[in-house]
């Protein structure tokens, strides 16, 4: 399974795709009927697509789904494919230019909103509005697209957010108080500081800031009507500065401006890290990997001064689909409030359904450090964003967000000129695909 909790960036090659994509909408995986017979029951074949999810853990899970839901409508004929992470956006791609992508698909929000854009994607809003009060306000907001018309373009799976992990020995070794992590920006800025200036050998923070972090740093990300990117403003310039004073001080290296996630787990789990911003799959992983580690580790909200950002999958349904009823019924059923709870204990991750949070599971601590991560996550994603603007490409876009942060850490431009540039980057890519 892939880790929802750190968004990977599967995008790249959907935007370029785009207007061949808008003139292939018909077709679908399904074929066969309209998804009713005549006396309104459900009826025909349709073809539901994962993303990295067949193998040992999953497949009985999705198995027995699907023949429950073969059992409680006669007639249906779901068929189960899976596609790898590697090359996933290709292949979304490939099969919606060729008028070929299944019916019901599993994505996220970034791959939706290319998807919609090009018409391949069936709105919600029009089809199934009622569908809302099934699901988290902010899950189904995540799927409503302001730039394509407030359109709503998935029905809401599942979600991942995580605390902050800290390796309180480096907080021992560096003169800070491990007792007193920081919560918010300001305190992590200011321990970081600290850090640098009594350890050489040792960051507090070994990655660039990414677009979902400016959102939690209190940045306003794009316009209220969802067309402009403007993450450019005073709040942003303040954000990127606080970067560029602690790199002028040596609390960041030079290999920290092009670390990605993979890489600053890494230097965590190797002791040269003292901050990593988890998931909900992160506590085991560095208790199986990183033992010297989990030893000294050090658990907090996750850091954010304005709402900390979290993760959703969506299952989207073809607008080209010869069975839109079966399919949506289907996508509905998958995303039920008593499928989610069953998948999010079998994954590690929370429901997007209304009410589902609400469960023992989630709120009833049983003195286990793995139970209090959940309980601790759980009541972060009741009030957690999804901080990823889905206009926001996960290729082009971060890469030079990334790209002109840099230039600014290492003198060759003002933290302003970085993301003017950046910004309008990033707008003209958005109005070019419009």
């Amino acid at each position: 399974m892939k880790s929802v909790g750190r968004r990977t960036a599967f995008t790249a090659g959907l935007a370029a795709g785009s207007l061949m994509l808008s003139a292939c909408v018909t077709g679908g995986g399904g074929g066969g009927s309209t998804g009713t017979s005549s006396d309104g029951k459900l009826s025909g074949k349709i073809t539901f697509q994962t993303w990295n999810l067949k193998n040992d853990k999953f497949t009985p899970y999705f198995n027995d789904l699907i023949a429950a839901f073969e059992k409680a409508h006669p007639g249906t004929d779901i068929t189960w494919v899976d596609q790898p992470a590697e090359g996933y956006q290709d292949k979304l791609s490939a099969d919606a230019a060729a008028g070929s992508l299944p019916d019901v698909v599993d994505m996220g929000p970034e791959a939706a909103y290319t998807l919609a854009q090009a018409g391949v994607l069936l709105d919600l809003n029009k089809t199934d509005a009622e569908a809302k009060r099934a699901y988290l306000g902010k899950a189904w907001e995540a799927m409503t697209f302001k730039g394509l018309g407030g359109g709503t373009y998935g029905y809401p799976w599942y979600l991942n957010t995580g605390p902050s992990f800290f390796n309180k020995a480096l907080f021992k070794k560096c003169g800070l108080n491990p007792d007193k992590l920081p919560a918010n920006y300001d305190e992590l800025f200011d321990q970081a500081e600290t850090m640098a200036e009594n350890c050489s050998d040792t960051m507090m923070i070994a990655r660039m800031p990414a677009i979902e972090t400016f959102g939690e740093y209190g940045v306003p990300l794009m316009d209220k009507r969802g067309e402009k990117f403007t993450y450019n403003d005073a709040k942003g310039v303040e954000y990127v500065e606080r970067f560029r004073k602690l790199y002028a001080k040596k609390g960041m290296d030079e290999e920290a401006l092009n670390n990605l996630q993979t890489k600053e787990a890494e230097e965590f789990k190797a002791g040269h890290v003292a901050y990593l911003p988890g998931s909900s799959y992160t506590l085991g992983d560095l208790k199986a990997t990183a033992p010297e580690v989990y030893k000294n580790l050090g658990i907090g909200p996750r850091i954010s001064n304005s709402a900390p950002n979290m993760y959703i999958e969506s299952l989207v349904v073809n607008a080209g689909s010869k069975n839109q009823a079966l399919a949506s019924a289907f996508a509905k059923y998958v995303t039920n409030s008593a499928h989610q709870l069953s998948f999010a204990k079998k994954a590690s991750v929370f429901p997007s359904s209304a009410g589902t949070l609400d469960d023992p599971y989630f709120t009833k601590d049983d003195g286990d450090l793995a139970t209090e991560v959940r309980l601790e996550s759980a009541e972060q994603v009741k009030k957690a964003v999804v901080w990823w603007p889905p206009a926001f490409s996960g290729a082009a876009d971060s890469q030079t967000l990334r790209e002109q942060i840099a230039q600014a850490l290492l003198g060759k431009k003002s933290a302003k000129k970085a993301l003017d540039d950046s910004v309008r980057y990033s707008n003209e890519r958005l109005d070019a695909d419009k």
